[in-house]
């Protein structure tokens, strides 16, 4: 009997983040790194019948032209990431997985998006042909390779944030919405329907909308499929999940935080229009208040300064209150490369996935809730309980 094969299907695929994950891949597949950075690779998780590395195969959309190969020694370059080694092996993967990604969709991705891409011919579709066309794209990815699933993980630049009394809370009000001229729906959640609605899981590693509604969520448990999501925690709002419960534990007053975030890459110049950034930022900074109980005096920024490429800088200053009402102060720098932190949560949140999808596991898989910003299907934020949860996930699967 044939080994079971396993379809990744990146939207923004030629973006950083995708074109580390993607050379990732190929590098653990011909053994030329560790497995170091991926939380699958842990010991608590070892019993899971997780899917191999070369089990998988790779393609996607994308509304920019370029290639993996030019991304990947882009990034070699400008941001002193891989070694010129790993590029060479890989090489000749990146330019067949190339053969698989499609033109994306623009639909409500805001000025500073469309403006990215040089073929806008799909800025004309309407919401159900959009989907339509994504869902013939993943038919036939998923046919020609012959795979047993598909899961479909959106790693596209952030979208204009949507109202939330705009948002569906059932299906048929969702699809309703699909019929009107002026579906205020993102291309995220097209994408989210489109995928939902073949039986395929939906991964939203970003703020954008994607399969947040109720509706969507109901089209999740319709179709016997299950999603992820929101906006994944990689650098700042990761310490924040970390240390909030600290000053709680320890009954110490947070009166104020203040987190600035400066980086260079592609997500950061989206993120340079301020339409665009008001989905990051909320995203950021709505967590403090369920963790701690209360909530403190907050700021948080984000720049784009262009010479810093795919590195990333945070510096946090945390004002508290201990004993005796005496102030102090907590100040941290991150500094980080951006697509180096993310990819390997991409690639372990494919194999969870997989492992719940192969349970019948159907709807927000809340379980992981530990690589999100705005975890859907649970309130939870502190980063170790939601570590705990998890693992207890993992032994009840194994």
């Amino acid at each position: 009997m044939p080994t079971p094969r396993y379809g990744i299907w990146l939207i923004g695929a030629r973006g950083g983040v995708s074109t580390t994950t993607i050379l990732g891949l190929s590098a653990l597949r011909h053994q030329l790194t560790p497995e170091v950075g991926l939380v699958s690779a842990l010991p608590a998780f070892a019993k899971l019948p997780l899917v191999d590395w070369d089990q998988f195969v790779v393609g996607g959309h994308e509304i920019r032209p370029s290639t993996l190969a030019t991304e990947a020694e882009m990034l070699h370059q400008q941001s002193r990431v891989f070694n010129e080694q790993t590029l060479a092996a890989c090489r000749e993967e990146l330019d067949a997985i190339d053969q698989n990604i499609r033109p994306g969709v623009l639909w409500n991705v805001g000025e500073t998006i469309r403006e990215l891409a040089t073929d806008d011919s799909s800025a004309s579709l309407n919401p159900r042909d959009s989907i339509a066309q994504i869902q013939a794209d993943l038919n036939d990815f998923r046919d020609r390779h012959q795979l047993t699933d598909v899961v479909v993980v959106n790693l596209a630049s952030t979208e204009p944030p949507l109202d939330e009394a705009l948002w569906p809370t059932t299906w048929q009000a969702a699809e309703s919405l699909l019929e009107q001229p002026s579906c205020p729906l993102p291309a995220s959640s097209l994408y989210a329907i489109a995928a939902l609605d073949l039986g395929m899981p939906y991964v939203n590693f970003t703020p954008s909308l994607g399969a947040t509604p109720g509706g969507i969520d109901e089209l999740a448990r319709e179709r016997a499929t299950c999603h992820a999501g929101r906006d994944a925690k990689t650098g700042e709002t990761l310490l924040k999940s970390v240390l909030a419960p600290m000053f709680a534990g320890r009954n110490l007053e947070v009166m104020s935080w203040v987190g600035h975030n400066i980086f260079g890459n592609l997500d950061g110049k989206v993120l340079d229009d301020p339409v665009n950034k008001r989905a990051k930022v909320e995203s950021k900074d709505h967590l403090l208040e369920k963790m701690l109980g209360y909530s403190p005096q907050t700021l948080v920024s984000i720049e784009h300064i262009q010479s810093l490429a795919d590195w990333k800088t945070a510096w946090d200053h945390i004002h508290f209150q201990g004993f005796l009402q005496t102030p102090m102060t907590m100040q941290i720098t991150w500094q980080g490369c951006d697509s180096l932190l993310a990819a390997p949560l991409v690639l372990d949140l494919v194999r969870f996935t997989l492992a719940a999808r192969a349970r019948g596991e159907t709807g927000a898989l809340a379980f992981l809730g530990s690589f999100f910003k705005s975890p859907l299907g649970t309130e939870n934020q502190a980063f170790f309980e939601q570590t705990q949860v998890l693992e207890a996930w993992a032994r009840e699967s194994s």
